[in-house]
């Protein structure tokens, strides 16, 4: 297709030669006029010139459901860039048990693009080899040729793309015609998302603490929806803490805390035992960390904790260490700020803000009376503008004060003996509740 090399080369003026080769893709019935075809030769211009190393698109979709549910990875783009090389690795560098195969509408029939699979998941047995070679190598190869005569691929590329599939057949799939509608579905709409750049970011963002992995037996939690309802745990009596954490209501907006003084005296062991009563729980380990952030949060983090605690009086560089390590372990830093007359002027000397930071009233100050202001709030989210930092509030919070705080704009109620030495814990608990946003599983993404 030199004619075609040279038309993309230069999109906005063609020669004879070129006007010809366009004239007879409209013969061939390719396009429906030759404007047509040369809007189809600049797009393909348009999509080339986007990599560097000729195109490369990927897409994935999961489809159906029980044993013959199908999952494709897919990849598309040139034969001459890094799909093309992937292409030719599958066919000539074989591996026992994931042997590459064209992919064939019946036998001498292969689709264009020319399409190899992979199978995913090892084949041990003749009947492994036939769900491959049958079903599932037909289902990719229609879903392929569709693609192009729907016009999710373009015509003009059919004999210079590749495509790569990765298909999963679970051993225990035993419905052929599922097996094949599932991947034909499958691999249709991964070509369709591959062309599409899906998803986009915007997408990204606003579903990734929102959704939640079919196949994972918990739920990963993320602060995405404040304000939230933290209990801190204090009570250094592990079955009085788990009789409370067994009587607060399933929700989402609940965060709990391994207070400090349960944590001196059982370690950090017992944040394992909370999770264990709760699994799906957002559980805060309040370490108050003073020295040697980075070891405190490894600590917490191998006992499965999903934010720790710092103390703010601790010095800068601790700081910095314990919220790098919080980073590089993928959990929440969070700052406590009791006894820190300044708590702006502490965070701006860090290299950068903690996720959070505890606006906190210590039990022995609130005993002696001493209000509570909650300016600082507004005065943290403004003095970081482009980040997020989630602000909690503790320290004698009751459900009569609490609204106080969430209209200065706290993100987090931490309530400790309200709830904890209640004799109805469940109702305590709902007296909060009713204040915040309702349980935010309602608002999560849970399919396509």
């Amino acid at each position: 297709m030199s004619e075609d090399k040279g038309l993309v080369r230069a999109p906005g003026r063609i020669t004879q030669e070129q006007y010809k080769f366009l004239e007879e893709l409209v013969e061939q019935g390719r396009y429906a006029s030759i404007s047509e075809a040369l809007r189809g030769a600049i797009n393909r211009f348009n999509v080339s010139a986007s990599s560097p190393g000729g195109t490369f698109l990927i897409g994935e979709a999961l489809v159906g459901e029980g044993d013959e549910i199908a999952h494709i990875d897919l990849m598309i783009g040139d034969k001459s860039g890094p799909v093309g090389t992937a292409f030719a690795q599958s066919l000539s560098q074989l591996s026992m048990g994931h042997t590459p195969l064209l992919a064939v509408i019946r036998p001498n029939l292969p689709p264009k693009p020319h399409t190899v699979i992979v199978p995913k998941v090892t084949i041990k047995n003749m009947e492994d080899a036939g769900k491959i070679f049958g079903p599932a190598q037909s289902a990719v190869a229609k879903a392929v040729a569709d693609a192009v005569e729907d016009g999710i691929i373009p015509r003009e590329v059919v004999d210079d793309w590749v495509v790569v599939v990765s298909v999963f057949i679970h051993p225990k799939a035993e419905d052929e015609r599922r097996i094949y509608q599932y991947n034909y579905s499958a691999t249709k709409l991964s070509i369709s998302r591959a062309l599409e750049s899906y998803p986009s970011l915007d997408k990204i963002m606003y579903e990734k603490d929102r959704a939640r992995h079919p196949l994972m037996g918990f739920r990963p939690p993320r602060l995405w929806r404040p304000p939230y309802l933290q209990i801190a745990l204090d009570n250094p009596n592990i079955d009085s803490i788990l009789g409370v954490v067994k009587s607060v209501p399933k929700n989402d907006n609940v965060l709990l805390e391994a207070g400090t003084p349960l944590l001196k005296r059982y370690g950090v062991e017992v944040i394992k035992r909370i999770r264990e009563a709760r699994k799906d729980s957002f559980i805060i380990a309040d370490l108050k960390t003073m020295d040697v952030g980075k070891v405190e949060v490894d600590m917490a983090f191998e006992q499965t904790a999903d934010a720790v605690c710092c103390a703010g009086a601790a010095s800068s560089a601790t700081i910095d260490d314990f919220i790098y390590e919080c980073r590089r372990m993928g959990i929440y830093s969070f700052v406590d700020m009791m006894q820190v007359e300044d708590p702006v002027a502490k965070l701006k000397v860090l290299q950068r803000p903690p996720d959070g930071v505890i606006l906190h009233r210590a039990i022995d100050v609130e005993k002696s009376g001493v209000e509570i202001s909650w300016g600082d709030i507004p005065k943290i989210k403004e003095a970081f503008p482009e980040r997020r930092v989630l602000v909690a509030v503790a320290g004698g919070i009751r459900p009569n004060t609490a609204q106080i705080a969430l209209d200065a704009g706290a993100d987090v109620l931490i309530v400790g003996r309200y709830i904890t030495q209640s004799k109805d814990i469940e109702r305590s608990v709902r007296n909060f509740l009713s204040l915040l946003q309702g349980d935010i599983d309602l608002f999560r993404v849970h399919t396509e």
